[in-house]
């Protein structure tokens, strides 16, 4: 003989509420993903009166001409110059291909990355305490190009 003793029936809101935080931290996480993924494919870099100008996902931002270090600035590749790889990501978004938000790179620096191709990156110093790496298509154009307008 076997006898079953069902539990008695949870009430009020308490499953309901579990289940919409579970789903919103879902779509949250969705989201951010696709912000990413476009971000990867339409960000771009902009060199105006203001400085350099970041548009993409979470991360862009205007870096004023006051906050960067134009001597420093150069082309670089990722692949020979493993000391500006980065090495841990402290608040950003790391898919195979497209790293970008805020890193450490492997010499220690804190950077903000919009990286896709590491053999065609511009390497950005600034008086902030932290560099700024972007994949460019042409790098030492866009470096001629930012030496030319902070020139001016």
């Amino acid at each position: 003989m076997r006898e079953v003793f069902p539990i008695i029936p949870a009430t009020g809101i308490g499953p309901w509420l579990l289940l919409g935080f579970v789903a919103a931290i879902m779509i949250a996480v969705l989201v951010l993903v696709g912000v990413s993924v476009i971000g990867s494919r339409a960000a771009r870099f902009e060199i105006t009166d203001d400085g350099v100008r970041v548009r993409g996902d979470l991360y862009g931002r205007t870096l004023a001409w006051r906050d960067l270090v134009i001597d420093s600035t150069r082309a670089v590749d990722l692949e020979t110059q493993p000391s500006l790889r980065p090495a841990r990501r402290t608040l950003g978004t790391s898919l195979p291909g497209y790293s970008a938000g805020w890193f450490r790179l492997q010499d220690g620096q804190k950077a903000l990355l919009y990286v896709t191709d590491r053999r065609r990156v511009v390497y950005l110093a600034t008086r902030r305490g932290h560099a700024v790496l972007l994949s460019v298509a042409e790098p030492h154009a866009f470096v001629d190009a930012l030496r030319r307008a902070a020139a001016n």
